[in-house]
């Protein structure tokens, strides 16, 4: 594993990462900007990450969340947690609601439908979550959601 990629798992074990939501996102958003959106935090610690972009189901706006995703097959798999805080994240509440997304994937967009996974395909694509960013599981733990 590459050291910023230790690193990054390490701080994104802390209990407390929650609180610095606004700071890390405000900091990846002006990596992105002085870069022209070739670098983000999850590319500097050597993760996969995607755009997803989707209409706010209250306000109509498009919004544009960077996410840290697990490309699969024809698709990406992503999750709500929030690092595992309490409050599902507004993405989670828009992409539900919403018909479609976009998603931005190395220099590409694709539409695509949203699905949720279940039941014993769940478990399979949550495995694949966790062998990427294995803090997913504590922060499963961290919450009721």
């Amino acid at each position: 594993m590459n050291p910023i990629r230790s690193v990054a798992v390490r701080l994104g074990a802390k209990p407390w990462l929650p609180r610095y939501t606004k700071l890390i996102v405000g900091s990846d958003r002006l990596l992105q900007r002085v870069s022209r959106g070739h670098i983000t935090l999850l590319t500097v610690a050597g993760l996969p990450g995607l755009k997803l972009t989707v209409r706010g189901r209250r306000s109509g706006l498009t919004r544009t969340t960077p996410l840290l995703c697990v490309p699969r097959d024809d698709g990406w798999l992503v999750a709500g947690s929030n690092w595992g805080a309490p409050e599902t994240p507004s993405w989670v509440h828009n992409l539900r609601a919403a018909e479609y997304a976009t998603v931005g994937y190395r220099g590409r967009s694709v539409r695509v439908s949203v699905r949720i996974a279940e039941g014993p395909e769940r478990d399979v694509l949550w495995a694949a979550l966790v062998a990427t960013w294995p803090n997913y599981e504590l922060y499963a733990h961290r919450t009721t959601r």
